[in-house]
């Protein structure tokens, strides 16, 4: 029998993990997928990765269709929404923790740089350590 997919489940359990050990929540998304809604200017070949934190976002809602919130970027609000089919991947800021999706399920690549992060609250201070991330099937 065929299963809905794990992706949103795993996206919530993470974001609260990551939030419950005082680290910030960053979400790589595929900015091609279909009916995504990031500004453009922040995409870096065709990846944008966005700070989901409480403080950089307003009104976040993690559903199984996809994830939705308002940030500001360069002081503009913005409306985001990314279908769950376009999550690649989340990760804590601070030490990398966090899971990349199957490529077979997603076509992720290794997180950016954190200075090429869209990141709605403002500056954020530039991560120490590169990202320890797992591939999950």
């Amino acid at each position: 029998m065929p299963m809905t997919t794990h992706r949103p489940y795993l996206v919530r359990a993470l974001n609260e993990w990551i939030l419950d050990n005082n680290c910030t929540p960053y979400l790589l998304v595929n900015a091609f997928e279909k009916g995504v809604e990031v500004p453009q200017n922040y995409v870096k070949d065709g990846q944008i990765v966005l700070n989901i934190s409480p403080v950089a976002v307003q009104g976040l809602v993690i559903t199984n269709a996809g994830i939705e919130f308002n940030g500001r970027f360069g002081g503009i609000p913005t409306r985001v929404y990314v279908p769950t089919a376009a999550v690649m991947g989340i990760y804590a800021r601070e030490n990398g923790q966090g899971m990349i999706f199957d490529r077979d399920e997603n076509n992720p690549d290794p997180p950016p740089p954190a200075d090429e992060v869209a990141d709605p609250a403002g500056d954020l201070p530039k991560p120490k350590n590169k990202p320890s991330l797992r591939v999950v099937k």
